[in-house]
């Protein structure tokens, strides 16, 4: 039964190197969703990640004849670095499998925490075959990440923090799943001290490993995983955590990447710190289960559970952000081929800041155009706009759920022109990140010149980048450039650049 566990996370004796963290406020979201939200900030252990408390607490249940031995284990990053670091506090040799996959940061602080790391795979189950084939061959002692009732009382302690530093009531936790020691400790010891608290596992909807099991009262084996949120991209939940989450949680939400990518917007608002995808993965179930239910006036709290993720992924999850708040609208409008259409669209987009703009002329007819818009997701601007721009004439597509819209699409709008068109000229200008900034330039320009292509993305700066082409005769050139120099945008002219004559011209 999972009251087994209360005693072995009382007993768990880790804090010589894992820390108490803390349940911090989360003010901004709090006012937002109309809720008192915490975040228990598991981002700030030694290795950044909760995964220290549950290998450390391994390893000291075992004998000095086992640890003599040394251990191996298999781990997608946070695992592995609470082994390192555990493994070198006690003096013990550790070999740490990890995929292929594993970001670079994860891998190299397992090798500055002194474990020896072998790259073996591309998930974390092929990862963990050859940890095991190596358990067989070399004598070692295997540390599982999270299938272990040691490991399962050490990630357990999160939830005796928490309920200590919170003793007031608490409506609901939220805590992310992979293989589900995280959740499986801390469910068991909750329900047990303070039953009428709900517990909610959270798991990407591309590795809905648990709900999978709760479906069909049996642990599953998932064909394919997502690796976005790559803490938590497991195939199977564990056989022992699942015997103990089953009957301890109140449900399993599972949330989108653009829902994740939303989460880690609003705790760095909150907090100014970066989560990793599974470490926000709790705040979006958070904040999905607000919504759906329409929860305002109670205690919650989302376990922030680590903060290892490559630098370099930021520009993806800064991206994705606003579509997974709701944010952003993306809309492919058919508009008319012909000066001033740009700028009567834009008159209808109101004060709308716009996320993207881009098109390439193709015919004489009609222009096809991919932007992006921010939106309010409480006033339903989204359907709103796109009910007005439908009634104005115009043929409209919601492309704001389309995967190829905006992971590719968005990026390969354009190609070459057609022959027939000519006395084409390009600027690249920088606009002020404002309203209206996109509406000046087209008052000025679109209803004298004709847009033949037009490239603009938000990129969160003071200045949005923006490429343009038009159709100007040569004895009308030098009316333009007075036009351009009215608008006072700096600008420079890039007819003659070469990555346009190859891919554009």
């Amino acid at each position: 039964m999972p009251q087994s566990y209360i005693k072995r996370i009382l007993d768990a004796r880790i804090y010589d190197l894992a820390v108490e963290t803390p349940l911090d406020d989360a003010p901004l979201l709090s006012e937002r969703t109309e809720n008192n939200v915490l975040l228990k900030r598991e981002d700030l252990q030694p290795v950044f990640s909760f995964k220290v408390r549950g290998a450390y607490n391994k390893l000291l249940q075992l004998t000095e004849e086992e640890r003599a031995r040394g251990v191996i284990a298999a781990s997608a990053g946070n695992h592995a670095q609470g082994l390192a670091l555990s493994a070198k506090h006690l003096g013990v040799t550790a070999i740490i499998v990890m995929p292929r996959t594993t970001p670079s940061i994860k891998v190299d602080a397992v090798k500055r925490h002194g474990g020896k790391v072998v790259l073996q795979g591309d998930t974390y189950d092929e990862a963990s075959a050859y940890a095991q084939a190596l358990v067989a061959e070399k004598g070692m002692i295997y540390i599982p990440p999270y299938d272990d009732p040691d490991v399962i009382a050490g990630q357990g302690t999160v939830a005796m923090e928490l309920l200590r530093q919170h003793p007031a009531h608490i409506d609901a936790v939220f805590i992310p799943v992979g293989g589900g020691g995280l959740c499986a400790g801390m469910a068991a010891y909750i329900k047990f001290v303070r039953p009428q608290t709900k517990v909610f596992a959270v798991e990407p909807e591309d590795a809905a490993c648990l709900k999978a099991a709760m479906k069909h009262k049996r642990r599953v084996v998932l064909d394919e995983v997502g690796i976005f949120a790559d803490g938590v991209a497991v195939a199977q939940i564990g056989e022992e955590t699942f015997r103990v989450i089953k009957d301890c949680i109140d449900g399993v939400i599972t949330v989108s990447t653009d829902e994740i990518c939303a989460a880690i917007k609003d705790i760095f608002e909150d907090t100014r710190s970066i989560a990793e995808p599974a470490g926000a993965c709790s705040l979006a179930g958070l904040k999905k289960y607000v919504d759906s239910e329409g929860i305002t006036g109670q205690t919650l709290v989302a376990v922030h559970s680590g903060a290892n993720t490559n630098f370099d992924r930021l520009r993806y999850i800064s991206e994705r952000t606003e579509i997974g708040e709701g944010r952003e609208a993306v809309f492919a409008v058919v508009i008319p081929e012909k000066p001033g259409s740009y700028k009567k669209f834009c008159s209808l987009l109101g004060k709308r800041s716009v996320t993207e703009f881009n098109y390439r002329y193709s015919d004489s007819g009609q222009a096809n155009i991919f932007v992006g818009l921010q939106v309010n997701p409480y006033k339903n601007e989204r359907q709103e706009l796109f009910e007005t721009l439908t009634k104005k004439g115009y043929f409209v597509v919601d492309m704001t759920d389309n995967e190829v819209a905006k992971l590719h699409i968005r990026h390969m709008v354009g190609g070459h022109a057609p022959k027939e068109l000519d006395n084409e000229v390009v600027y690249r200008f920088e606009f002020p990140e404002r309203p209206g900034a996109l509406y000046k330039f087209l008052d000025k320009l679109a209803g004298r010149w004709n847009i033949t292509m037009f490239h603009y993305r938000n990129h969160g700066a003071a200045f949005g980048r923006v490429l343009v082409g038009m159709q100007v005769p040569p004895e009308e050139r030098e009316e333009v450039e007075q036009s351009l120099r009215e608008l006072n945008y700096p600008y420079t002219e890039e007819t003659d650049n070469e990555a346009y004559r190859f891919f554009l011209a």
